[in-house]
């Protein structure tokens, strides 16, 4: 079995004709924030990926092997929520709330994408936008968070905060929200005791997900 330890720049630019003809290697985004895991390639090949803590693969990525073999990586498609609005305000909304929950999100000119949840679901829908249930690959922020999940008390994550309060607030013309999902940079509006579903160790706190998955009341 081959071993994978190690992610190309993106920035160097490799010749087109190796990327194309490297094998591929599908990952859903559960599986891109891992930087362990034993996986298969598209042509069958099984591989591990040993790669640094706090990896966070995206699509288009070219890997390297051991033996010198690259692997380009493929976002797999996945049930997703696309969100659309009639207005940016209402798409402000909705990305100002998600983050309030510290949601992957991955953020487009007219939409934001997000992991199925039906609790999330209604919520949106609430606020106004559209909502659809599909199949597409994901690929949520990464860059302002450097990759990893942040609480309030990270200094990156209280400075995107408050843009997005600032934000929020010009719309409405007053100095702070009223949907008490406010005032301090880890407003959780549901338990602490979060129900996880997998082993911490299988994925990287990279990874960006909450665990709250149908927690809220």
């Amino acid at each position: 079995m081959r071993t994978i330890n190690k992610r190309i720049d993106p920035h160097i630019k490799l010749a087109a004709v190796l990327v194309k003809r490297a094998p591929t290697l599908t990952l859903a985004f559960d599986a891109r924030c891992k930087s362990r895991l034993a996986a298969t390639l598209d042509n069958g090949e099984e591989v591990a990926l040993l790669l640094p803590r706090g990896s966070v693969l995206r699509d288009g990525d070219v890997l390297v092997a051991q033996d010198g073999g690259l692997v380009r990586v493929v976002a797999a498609a996945e049930e997703v929520l696309y969100v659309r609005a009639p207005d940016r305000l209402t798409l402000t909304r909705a990305a100002y709330h998600l983050g309030n929950r510290h949601t992957p999100v991955e953020v487009g000119d007219d939409y934001l994408k997000l992991e199925f949840d039906p609790v999330l679901a209604d919520m949106l829908k609430r606020l106004g936008a559209m909502v659809d249930q599909v199949s597409m690959p994901f690929q949520p922020e990464t860059g302002a968070y450097g990759g990893g999940h942040k609480h309030g008390h990270d200094e990156t994550f209280a400075e995107d905060y408050a843009i997005a309060q600032q934000v929020f607030d010009e719309h409405h013309g007053h100095g702070h929200s009223h949907d008490h999902d406010h005032g301090h940079s880890h407003a959780h509006d549901h338990p602490h005791d979060h129900q996880h579903d997998h082993d911490h160790d299988d994925c990287d706190s990279s990874c960006g997900h909450t665990h709250h998955h149908h927690a809220h009341r």
